[in-house]
């Protein structure tokens, strides 16, 4: 599955941004869709993922309540709504797909190439 994300850009603390991630080449029933971050000189975390079929989500503690990740069906494309934003929340975000439930990047096999997203304070 090919993945694009976009939807990255400056915004001030408190703000908020929506990123997007569409598919291709397959249909996503069958996939987790997970969304990742990595901070200059950082690991690449988890922020949070859906099962496509259920639409179940799960976060990561530094981001429940603030950002909420979605699904549109017709046009195969998963969204990071981003609210409350802080400096801290300043990474690249990356979009990527699993057949598997996981929190950890290894578990995924197919990425989008990432999105800046920064926050001012």
């Amino acid at each position: 599955v090919q993945l694009q994300a976009s939807g990255g850009g400056l915004v001030q603390a408190g703000g908020s941004l929506r990123l997007s991630c569409a598919a291709s080449g397959r249909t996503l029933s069958s996939y987790v869709m997970g969304w990742f971050r990595q901070a200059p000189g950082k690991e690449r975390e988890f922020v949070g993922a859906i099962r496509w079929n259920s639409a179940t989500t799960f976060y990561a503690d530094s981001v429940k309540g603030r950002f909420t990740i979605s699904r549109d069906n017709a046009k195969n494309t998963v969204y990071l709504q981003m609210n409350s934003l802080k400096p801290e929340d300043t990474a690249v975000y990356y979009c990527a797909a699993s057949k598997f439930n996981g929190v950890v990047p290894e578990v995924y096999d197919s990425w989008g190439q990432g999105t800046l997203v920064t926050v001012s304070s």
